[in-house]
C-alpha cells in the first residue's frame, strides 16, 4: 500500500470553506493513482485558534523587515476554524462516497515554534488526530521557503555570501529539526530535508549534515516522509535526498509518503516513483497512523 500523507484542502492565499466533499474527491483521486490511504494535513498557522495562541512568535527577530513579512504572511493566513476543519475531514472519513477512495485520515502540518511548542501541544491535545506533521519553515522569522518573496529572497542572498554561509543555514535548519523531533509534538518529520529547496546545499561531503537529521529522527522515534513535493521545486529532487533516505533507513527510521498536494490535480503526484525510491533505500513497508499509533503498511 502506497500512502498520500500531507495534504492540503487549500492553495495558499485561499480561504475556505473546508467541505467534507472535497476531502472525498481527493480521497477517489488518490485511490485512482494507487494509494490506499490519505491523511488530510492542513498548515495549524491556518487557524484561527492558532493565531490567538502564538500571533507575535516573530517578534524576537532582530530584521524588522523579516519580522513585518512573517507578520503579514501570517495575516493572510489564518483565517479558518479548526473546528470546522476537523468536523469535514471526521465527516468524510466516517461516510462512504459515491466512488471508491483511499482510507481517510485526520492531520495537521504544525510548525516548528521555538519556547511555544509545549503550548501547541495542549491546543491540539482535545482534537482526534490520527497524524501530526512537524515541519521547518522558519527560521527565526525568515520563511526561507516562500523563496518567490523578495524579502525571503533578499535574506537569501544576505545569508549565503560568504564562504561557509550555507553551511550556517543548513546548521541552523538542522538544529531545528532536532528541537521539533524533541517536542514530542510531532509523528513524522516533513520534508525533511527542505531548506535545500532552492537548490543551494553545503560544499563538499553532506554526509554530516544527514547523519544529523537521521539521528534527530532516531533519537526521538519519529518517522521522516518521502515527499514527491521537491521534483515540482527548484531543487528538483525528492525530499528527502537518496543519501539522506539511505541514512534514515541505516538508522531504522520508519517513513510515510506523500505529495504535499494543494489542490486535488497534485494529490498523489509522483506515488509511483516514490515506490521505486523507498523500495531502492530498503524499505519493504510504510508507517502509518490511527489516533497518534503506528501501523506498518506493506508497499
Amino acid at each position: 500500500m502506497m500512502l498520500d500523507y500531507h495534504l492540503h484542502l487549500l492553495r495558499h492565499g485561499e480561504d475556505g470553506p473546508y467541505r467534507a466533499d472535497d476531502v472525498r474527491a481527493y480521497a477517489a483521486k488518490a485511490h485512482g493513482e494507487g494509494v490506499g490511504e490519505i491523511a488530510i494535513t492542513e498548515h495549524l498557522f491556518r487557524f484561527r485558534q492558532a493565531d490567538a495562541l502564538l500571533a507575535g512568535w516573530w517578534n524576537d527577530d532582530p530584521s524588522d523587515s523579516l519580522r513585518t513579512q512573517t507578520a503579514r504572511y501570517w495575516a493572510e493566513h489564518a483565517t479558518g476554524d479548526l473546528d470546522s476543519y476537523v468536523e469535514a475531514i471526521v465527516t468524510a472519513s466516517g461516510e462512504p462516497g459515491d466512488v471508491p477512495g483511499a482510507r481517510i485520515k485526520l492531520g495537521l502540518e504544525v510548525d516548528y515554534y521555538p519556547g511555544r511548542m509545549g503550548d501547541v501541544a495542549r491546543l491540539l491535545a482535545p482534537y482526534p488526530f490520527d497524524v501530526l506533521l512537524g515541519s521547518v519553515h522558519w527560521i527565526g522569522s525568515w520563511g526561507f521557503d516562500q523563496f518567490d518573496d523578495p524579502v525571503v529572497g533578499d535574506e537569501w542572498l544576505a545569508r549565503t555570501r560568504g564562504a561557509g554561509d550555507i553551511d550556517k543555514v543548513w546548521d541552523h535548519y538542522c538544529d531545528a529539526i532536532d528541537e521539533m523531533a524533541a517536542s514530542g509534538v510531532c509523528d513524522v518529520l516533513a520534508h525533511p530535508d527542505l531548506i535545500k529547496v532552492t537548490g543551494m546545499f553545503p560544499g563538499g561531503d553532506r554526509s554530516g549534515w544527514y547523519e544529523r537529521l537521521a539521528a534527530a529522527a532516531a533519537r526521538n522515534n519519529v518517522c521522516a516522509e518521502v515527499s514527491s513535493a521537491g521534483w515540482r521545486k527548484p531543487v528538483g529532487e525528492a525530499y528527502p535526498s537518496v543519501d539522506l533516505l539511505r541514512a534514515f533507513h541505516d538508522a531504522g527510521v520508519g517513513v510515510t509518503t506523500a505529495s504535499d498536494a494543494h489542490d486535488l490535480a497534485t494529490v498523489a503526484d509522483g506515488t509511483q516513483r516514490l515506490r521505486a525510491l523507498v523500495t531502492n533505500a530498503g524499505y519493504t513497508e510504510l508507517t502509518g497512523f490511527t489516533r497518534r499509533h503506528r501501523e506498518s503498511r506493506s508497499i
